[in-house]
């Protein structure tokens, strides 16, 4: 236990370590002297450029992108005008700001993706300062002008410029300044010489720290910790004072002895801790100062560079890269020197049982004796989750294993969870990864965005394995990252579309959640359009084949592959498509190769646009359905020339489709039409529109015989039809006369029965007597029935000797026909013996 706490430095109660991380790979021949340096935190890229203020285009700066180990990312030449400041979103895009209120972004491989202007007045007064900081709306910029104005932008993917209130007396920039977040709204803390005040969006109001006084002097730097809770001050006189944010408080004030001011100040802080410290750098110097007023004091060699993370701070030099914070507590309790906690008791017991010594029993004992051995698992397995060494983490981890197996009621998922963890966490820490997140890091960021970090990075074999590993659900683990995987193959220029699309679909096969449209998007934005359409072939659904075929011009295949689907609606989509985009031969032509769209087209235009259904038939040569067309539309006109013009048409129509009975039929309907017309000229009778029988049913019904006899020779109405709508119409209006002279005109072609039922309908069963004797012997028994006349009904059945119309009037019968009964008994009787 003695060599690991060789680095502890004592600050007050608390303790901090420096933990070398990695020995950097980069090559900087000056070190990081003349460079504009900028490192994200959570282990983040870093960005240098190299000489930012030469000029001369034929020796221009170069911007270079590292990863957290000095691993060559990017590096190009700087192109654009003179850069102020370097900053990360918190996505690890890097934002490069200009003098001129210009700030470029650059993805981490070094590609521009967009730009925006902090506001047309910062091109005439330059920018002086600038500073990116993170806010629960996002990454910001905030920027002050040789106008001595402050300019905030909090979130820069939705662009909001806040241009706040002017400072009273400021001339230039100020002496320091720093962003505050406090109650989600974003200010600007600064100091004017021995003045200090707070911008926010509509006012300037002027603070006094508590117990800051006179003789502090001017305040030369400021610096506020890394969730804007704590605020540090550093004055002329060599004093730092520290407080909470809000500057109700004061937390301590410490005098450095030093009077030029440090070029960097960091808050150096464990989340929960009580002992915050902040990290002063000057030349050669790094001072550690705590609430305690004491201060831990390291000497440097190379020009180093501190960046603020969640849990400490890193330091990172031409050489190597540090981090630097306090000791955890629970690192504490089990590593001090002669410390007695379980976790220390059981660290060493597991020591002395990997050495067969009895001992192990003494340390397991006295542990138990306090009941104590489930606290001292858990702080071997927290301790481990803190330390950066492996071995150490081994260590920790056997010991707690060890104490494990001694309890039978212990749950196992907080060791599980963090060997799994720590496991992930060395393989991302890699030099070749250059990812050094501590655990407390990680539990912030989630694994979710670890991922998100390492396939943004291209680290996709590891990415895969660590989701698999830790048993993630494809859709959001291995299937999201072969689907960002696919996009990034697919821009890959030296390989060909046969070769990129025969990988991507045996890397990503049948995997859940990854959508091969997606990938083909990708590759047409790529201008890669037939890579598009061989990773289409793989796509299952249609219905997100079909919109990028369309996107992509390839209407043909959009409009097979949308047939093919049997989805009418899709179908539709690109028939709409292609008719807004085609002229009209050539888009009637592209139908007529797919029968099916063709179809579901003149469904369409039957509903919606008659006229094009009329022009798709021309160019069809469609004479049967033209005439068609010509006979549904006559209908729709209201005058009866147009009408009969369309009509006529229709017949014109007919007789190129050598249609000769439609063509007839549409005939007779024009004359059907002008005889109408001639009528409701000279009578009135309004017959116009209607049918052959309703028009004859409607001069019958007016006692137009004549005109009514005309039809029927006419048209050649069927005899039968005739009779019967004459024979109903004279019943309806009671002339009985009329009735019994059409009868007697000529044989009835429907028999007589008819007339007897049309008279019993209207309860006349005189008129219905008349009748009775001109039915056929087949029908008078039914004849007699319907007169309810008994006796002829039974005169004629037995007449007839039908067994069943004898049973038909036997139904009618009541008791006191008692003598027909037996008389139709007996007739039945005979007819049954013969």
């Amino acid at each position: 236990m003695a060599f690991i706490t060789a680095n502890w430095n004592p600050l007050g109660e608390a303790f901090y370590r420096k933990s070398e991380l990695y020995e950097m790979c980069w090559n900087l021949r000056d070190g990081l002297r003349d460079c504009l340096v900028s490192a994200a935190p959570y282990g983040g890229p870093i960005a240098l450029l190299r000489e930012p203020h030469k000029r001369s285009p034929s020796s221009r700066p170069q911007l270079e992108i590292y990863s957290a180990s000095g691993v060559g990312i990017a590096s190009f030449p700087w192109k654009s005008g003179p850069v102020v400041h370097l900053g990360w979103t918190v996505s690890d895009e890097l934002l490069c700001i200009q003098e001129d209120g210009s700030v470029l972004i650059y993805d981490l491989f070094g590609s521009f993706k967009r730009h925006f202007s902090m506001g047309q007045e910062v091109v005439q007064s330059q920018v002086l300062e600038a500073k990116v900081f993170h806010s629960p709306y996002g990454t910001g910029v905030a920027i002050v002008t040789g106008s001595s104005r402050f300019t905030l932008a909090t979130n820069i993917d939705d662009l909001k410029l806040r241009r706040l209130p002017e400072v009273p007396g400021l001339q230039g920039k100020p002496s320091c300044w720093v962003v505050l977040n406090q109650e989600r709204q974003t200010k600007v803390l600064l100091s004017n010489g021995p003045e200090i005040y707070i911008l926010d969006s509509t006012s300037c109001t002027a603070v006094c720290p508590p117990g800051l006084g006179p003789q502090a002097g001017s305040i030369v730097h400021m610096s506020v910790s890394f969730r804007y809770k704590y605020l540090a001050l550093f004055t002329d006189s060599g004093h730092l004072w520290t407080g909470p944010s809000h500057l109700q408080d004061k937390m301590s004030e410490v005098d450095t002895k030093k009077s030029t001011p440090p070029k960097q100040m960091v808050w150096c802080r464990r989340p929960k801790s009580q002992q915050p410290s902040v990290v002063l750098m000057w030349d050669r110097l790094l001072m550690v100062a705590g609430v305690c007023n004491d201060t831990i004091q390291f000497p440097t060699e190379d020009q180093c560079v501190l960046v603020g993370e969640l849990d400490g701070v890193r330091i990172i030099s031409s050489a190597n890269q540090e981090l630097l914070q306090e000791v955890p507590l629970v690192c504490q309790d089990i590593f001090k020197i002669a410390s007695m906690a379980p976790g220390a008791l059981l660290l060493e017991a597991h020591r002395e049982y990997e050495k067969s010594s009895q001992k192990a029993d003494e340390y397991l004992r006295e542990i138990k004796e306090q009941s104590m051995l489930g606290e001292a698992v858990r702080q071997c397995v927290e301790a481990a989750g803190h330390e950066y060494n492996t071995d150490t983490q081994k260590s920790l981890m056997r010991a707690a294993s060890f104490g494990k197996c001694f309890l039978t009621d212990f749950s196992p998922d907080l060791f599980v969870s963090t060997c799994r963890e720590l496991r992930v966490l060395n393989a991302v820490r890699e030099s070749s990864v250059g990812l050094p997140l501590t655990h407390t890091q990680f539990k912030q960021m989630t694994l979710q965005v670890l991922i998100d970090r390492l396939v943004y990075r291209q680290f996709y074999p590891l990415a895969i394995e660590i989701c698999r590993y830790l048993k993630i659900p494809d859709y959001q683990g291995v299937s999201r990252v072969l689907k960002h995987w696919a996009s990034c193959k697919v821009q890959q220029k030296d390989l060909s579309d046969e070769a990129i699309a025969r990988t991507v679909c045996l890397k990503v096969g049948d995997s859940p959640g990854v959508s091969y449209s997606h990938i083909a998007a990708k590759a047409y934005e790529c201008g890669r359009t037939e890579l598009a359409i061989k990773l289409l072939d793989f796509e299952a659904r249609s219905g997100e084949q079909v919109p990028l075929l369309l996107k992509m011009k390839r209407s043909q295949l959009a409009l097979s592959k949308a047939v093919e689907s049997g989805d009418t609606d899709l179908v539709y989509t690109v028939v709409t498509y292609l008719k807004n985009e085609m002229n009209r031969g050539d888009f009637f032509m592209t139908l007529r190769n797919q029968p099916v769209a063709l179809s579901l087209y003149r469904q369409f235009c039957k509903l919606q646009e008659q006229e094009t259904l009329k022009d798709l038939y021309n160019q069809d040569d469609d004479h049967q359905e033209l005439g068609n067309y010509y006979v549904t539309a006559s209908y729709r006109e209201k005058r009866l020339e147009n009408r009969l013009s369309l009509l006529q048409s229709a017949v014109d129509e007919y007789n190129k489709a050598k249609n000769e009975f439609s063509a007839k039929a549409t005939e007779e309907e024009m004359r059907l039409l002008r005889f109408q017309r001639k009528l409701d000229d000279e009578k009135g009778a309004g017959l116009l529109e209607l049918s052959l029988q309703a028009t004859m049913e409607a001069l019958l019904a007016l006692g137009l015989h004549k005109q009514a006899e005309q039809l029927y020779r006419d048209f050649r109405v069927p005899d039968k039809r005739y009779w019967w709508l004459k024979l109903k119409s004279l019943a309806e209006k009671e002339e009985w006369e009329e009735l019994e002279k059409f009868s007697k005109s000529k044989k009835s072609p429907i028999g007589y029965l008819a007339f007897v039922d049309v008279c019993m309908k209207s309860n006349n069963t005189y008129e219905a007597k008349k009748y009775v004797s001109k039915v056929t012997p087949e029908q008078r028994v039914k004849a007699h029935l319907a007169i309810s006349d008994l006796e002829g009904a039974a005169d004629a059945a037995t007449e007839r000797r039908n067994e069943s119309e004898m049973a038909a009037v036997l139904s009618r019968c009541s008791t006191s026909d008692r003598l027909l009964i037996d008389r139709l008994n007996r007739a039945r009787a005979c007819a049954v013996k013969k």
